[in-house]
């Protein structure tokens, strides 16, 4: 796997940004939760004028060979129908980049057809789906670190264009049952408690689904010793979206850039991420806790805690897109509120 350079951001002017944040004009603390985003901005940029210049979006496509033994009510070839909704500005992710000035960039990583003629898909595609992780690894060692590739170059490319701040999303038929089985894995919970309905599987759908993923989990633990390193569940269960998204979230905080982290499916990547590079989580924002099941104990197993619960489960990164106005005006906070001194207000605490 591709080495990175990521370090635990400089907490040096802490002090500085915590002396600014409690003289604006304002009693201390009222701000909230913008003030303890602001000084995670500022921390992560190192500056205490933060900027969320050329907000970018990256939309993963992939498909699973684990949807061939019924895991998702939906069928795969929705993958690839979406993936065109969106180039035609349709989708839900489309909207909310419109809404919050997002530059979109829609990426076929692995979906099983063929999308290289159509306009506004970036071709990275390498292969037409995972294989089933029920009977042989998702992916080689040799498509990982393709995939990781994947997400470092659309992030490049976003930085050159001047991206200060970058939220992923997917669209990946079956993708909630590897996160499932990291969630499982990577926070020592009863797979039976980490799946859910995905996109409606009523309940017998879930006992099959659980059925599935509990023979792949004891197939799996049967070929691998104790301790397992993180990488050995990435590639044996992973779709090539969420590895990319992997890759993309490592590269982003070795650029120090701000990473806003959608739902389950992009939060089980995350988790993946930090288990890789524990200090990746310090460029991390958790936007949203969603109702898919297990959601909420997934984002415990990083102690995270999420800004909205809004009960979105859509995936595309939609919740992070929703989230954003909140870092936003954090930022604002900084940069435009007045203080104490200028605005000729006594400082009474």
């Amino acid at each position: 796997m591709k080495a990175f350079d990521i370090h635990p951001v400089d907490r040096s002017l802490q002090s500085a940004i915590q002396e600014k944040i409690d003289n604006l004009n304002k009693p201390k603390g009222s701000l909230g939760r913008l003030e303890e985003l602001a000084m995670q901005v500022c921390l992560v940029q190192q500056t205490l004028e933060p900027s969320l210049a050329h907000p970018c979006h990256l939309l993963l496509g992939g498909d699973h060979g684990i949807e061939r033994e019924g895991v998702s009510v939906s069928p795969r070839e929705v993958t690839w129908q979406q993936m065109i909704n969106f180039t035609r500005g349709g989708g839900g992710v489309n909207m909310f980049c419109r809404q919050h000035g997002f530059h979109l960039r829609i990426v076929d990583v692995g979906v099983d057809y063929d999308l290289s003629h159509v306009e506004g898909i970036i071709d990275r595609k390498i292969a037409r789906g995972t294989r089933n992780f029920l009977h042989e690894p998702a992916m080689s060692e040799e498509e990982f670190d393709q995939a990781i590739q994947v997400g470092v170059d659309l992030v490049d490319d976003c930085v050159r264009e001047g991206c200060r701040v970058l939220s992923i999303g997917e669209m990946g038929i079956a993708n909630t049952s590897p996160s499932s089985i990291w969630m499982h894995l990577f926070g020592n919970i009863p797979l039976v408690e980490c799946i859910g309905a995905g996109a409606g599987l009523n309940n017998d759908g879930i006992r099959h689904k659980y059925e599935v993923l509990k023979k792949a989990v004891d197939r799996f633990n049967g070929l691998n010793g104790q301790p397992i390193k993180p990488i050995k569940p990435i590639m044996f269960f992973g779709g090539f979206e969420m590895v990319a998204a992997i890759g993309a979230m490592l590269r982003a905080a070795e650029q120090h850039l701000i990473i806003l982290v959608d739902g389950f499916i992009m939060t089980a990547c995350a988790i993946a991420a930090i288990r890789l590079y524990p200090a990746s989580q310090d460029y991390m924002i958790f936007t949203h806790c969603g109702d898919e099941s297990g959601h909420k104990r997934m984002l415990d197993i990083v102690a995270a805690n999420p800004l909205l619960h809004l009960g979105l489960r859509l995936g595309e990164g939609t919740g992070a897109l929703c989230a954003f106005p909140l870092v936003d005006s954090a930022v604002l906070m900084m940069n435009e509120m007045n203080n104490f001194d200028n605005a000729q207000i006594t400082k009474y605490f």
